[in-house]
């Protein structure tokens, strides 16, 4: 026990006292993990909105195929990744293994199921009434879609949260594509189980701490959008 307690003191002293190798773990994680959620939300929305919304032929085939990408493993991300833009990969002169930019590529196709299954459920929820009614009140096609997205706004901040969660604590993309180069590709959850595998205990539970808090602050954030 003493040894739990001595590490969470070392911890808030690495944090306090600006340790720079675990600022820029915390720095680059930010990073990629807002660039891959910036991709993953222009993608994931319109493809989740339309697959709820509206109805053809092969949507219960697309909804049974995003269903079983959620479960895609990250190190299975990790790998087809790193084949697509390895020197040897189609996408090998553009220079992207091992750069925040490749980890963000892995992150984004990893939120994407999330982001558009949860909004395609969220979409298929809303009230029939809700269209005829718009409809009767001489709405066009335009407002209909606009209103129905204002109506779904929780259920769609709330598929962004779940998503950008998984985004933060994978490990298998970052550590697979981006390689866990210190003061580069070193991300929060590369940089945990490399300290603890290295007996650092206290450079661990700093980086946990820190991805605590961010998870919390955008709940609080979530929260405080639903009571607005």
């Amino acid at each position: 026990m003493d040894f739990i307690l001595t590490g969470l003191l070392n911890a808030l002293a690495l944090l306090t006292g600006g340790d720079s190798a675990t600022w820029s773990a915390v720095f680059a994680t930010i990073k990629v993990s807002t660039i891959s959620m910036l991709l993953s939300l222009i993608l994931g929305l319109p493809c989740g909105f339309c697959l709820g919304y509206f109805n053809f032929r092969a949507k219960r085939a697309l909804r049974t195929l995003l269903d079983t990408l959620l479960a895609l493993p990250t190190v299975f991300i990790g790998l087809l990744v790193y084949a697509i833009i390895s020197s040897q990969g189609p996408l090998g002169n553009c220079n992207l293994l091992f750069t925040l930019w490749g980890i963000a590529i892995g992150q984004s196709i990893l939120a994407f199921p999330i982001i558009a299954a949860l909004t395609a459920s969220t979409v298929e929820s809303i009230d029939p009434q809700l269209e005829l009614t718009l409809i009767s009140l001489g709405a066009g096609k335009k407002d209909i879609i606009l209103t129905s997205l204002w109506e779904v706004r929780y259920g769609i901040l709330a598929a962004a949260v779940t998503a950008y969660g998984r985004v933060m604590t994978e490990v298998g993309i970052s550590m697979m594509v981006g390689g866990n180069i210190k003061w580069h590709t070193r991300t929060i959850t590369t940089a945990i189980a490399l300290e603890t595998g290295k007996g650092m205990f206290a450079n661990g539970i700093a980086l946990g701490l820190v991805l605590v808090t961010i998870a919390f602050g955008v709940n609080l954030s979530l929260a405080f959008l639903r009571k607005k």
